[in-house]
C-alpha cells in the first residue's frame, strides 16, 4: 500500500503449506496483545521512543491519525492481514465502530526507555469524522468481501 505520513502500512506476505497460510513475523522487542471494545472512539496519544506495528487479527478498526491539523482515516481488518506501522511522534487514535471487540497484535520496536507522558490519552482538538472513518471501512469490507451477484 505504501506510505501516509511517514506510517507504513503494508501487506504481509504469506507462504502456503498444505492448506494453512503462513504470514511473515514482525521483528520486535515486545509483543503486545490489544483488545479494543466494540463502539469505541478513543482520545490520541503519542509514543516518543516506540515504534508500533499493528496487525489486526480479530474484527476491525481504524486507525486515526492527527498530521497538519488533519485527520486521516486508516482502516484495518482481519480478513486482510496488513501491518500499520505508526513511527515515534505521530498522534494517533483507535476507533471501533463494530459491535464486537477487536484484537490487535502490535509487536513494538523500543528506541529508548518510554517517556511519562507518552500513554497519557490526548483529547482530540475537534471531532473525528465517525461517517467518514465508517465509509473507509466499508470500502476495504467491499474490496475484501465482495459480494456475490446472481447467476440466471
Amino acid at each position: 500500500m505504501g506510505l501516509i505520513n511517514n506510517i507504513e502500512v503494508r501487506s504481509l506476505e504469506s507462504v502456503k503449506g498444505g492448506t494453512v497460510d503462513f504470514y511473515t513475523p514482525q521483528s520486535s522487542h515486545e509483543t503486545m496483545l490489544v483488545q479494543i471494545p466494540p463502539a469505541t472512539v478513543e482520545d490520541l496519544f503519542v509514543h516518543r521512543f516506540q515504534t508500533d506495528q499493528l496487525l489486526v487479527v480479530r474484527g476491525s478498526v481504524v486507525l486515526v491519525v492527527l498530521r497538519n491539523r488533519q485527520y486521516e482515516y486508516i482502516p484495518l481488518i482481519d480478513a486482510q492481514p496488513t501491518v500499520l506501522k505508526v513511527p515515534t511522534g505521530i498522534l494517533h487514535g483507535a476507533i471501533n465502530l463494530s459491535s464486537e471487540a477487536c484484537v490487535v497484535v502490535n509487536a513494538v520496536l523500543r528506541h529508548g526507555t518510554p517517556h511519562e507522558r507518552d500513554y497519557q490519552p490526548i483529547k482530540p482538538p475537534f471531532p473525528y469524522d465517525l461517517e467518514l472513518a465508517q465509509a473507509k471501512l466499508t470500502e476495504v469490507n467491499s474490496s475484501t468481501n465482495p459480494q456475490l451477484l446472481p447467476v440466471g
